[in-house]
């Protein structure tokens, strides 16, 4: 069993920031993949920034260069620095983790509300 905690999110005015921390626990094999997926009202869970094992980044287009996804391998805890933040980007954001022992593993935090007021 995999626990993922998220932490850092909130109410921020449009053009400021936040991070997002999100920390995994438990029976935890090979990671390759940890990331922020969001869901705003009515809309579909989308991917918003994840990394992989290897260190590599991949952003929604809508975050790029506002967005940074980074990690803490001794910790297993993958961070999300938000920057400039819109009205648009308010959502609930969810921790995702995959991990590998013979099939692939996909854990979801609880979610965190990211709300940015214009």
């Amino acid at each position: 069993q995999v626990q993922l905690v998220e932490s850092g999110g909130g109410l921020v005015q449009a053009g400021g920031s936040l991070r997002l921390s999100c920390a995994a626990s438990g029976r935890i094999f090979r990671i390759t993949f940890m990331g922020w997926y969001r869901q705003a009202p009515g809309k579909q869970r989308e991917l918003v920034a994840g990394i992989s094992s290897g260190g590599s980044t991949n952003y929604a287009d809508s975050v790029k260069g506002r967005f940074t996804v980074s990690r803490d391998t001794a910790k297993n805890t993958v961070y999300l620095q938000m920057n400039s933040l819109r009205p648009e980007d308010t959502a609930v954001y969810y921790c995702n983790l995959v991990h590998v022992i013979g099939t692939a593993y996909n854990s979801w935090g609880q979610g965190t509300q990211v709300t940015v007021s214009s």
